[in-house]
């Protein structure tokens, strides 16, 4: 999908594209639209350049109970 945002709009708002596809990328994912790796290749920067941008905001990262016993398992059959 291809969305434009018209220049002029850009510069009243005196922003950059980089800090709207960041804005874009934090709000879905806030929303639990986009997932932490969703947001990362939307923003075409690895995951954990995406987490301190969300840190430094103050943003908790998704990560439940279920996640956790995910990783556990994961952890259990790798060791």
């Amino acid at each position: 999908m291809l969305i434009e945002i018209p220049d002029a709009i850009i510069r009243q708002a005196n922003v950059s594209e980089d800090t709207v596809r960041l804005q874009i990328a934090i709000t879905l994912f806030q929303e639990e639209i986009f997932t932490l790796g969703q947001a990362s290749e939307f923003l075409g920067v690895p995951q954990l350049i995406f987490q301190k941008e969300l840190a430094k905001r103050k943003i908790s990262v998704h990560y439940d109970v279920e996640d956790f016993r995910e990783d556990l398992k994961t952890l259990r059959s790798i060791a």
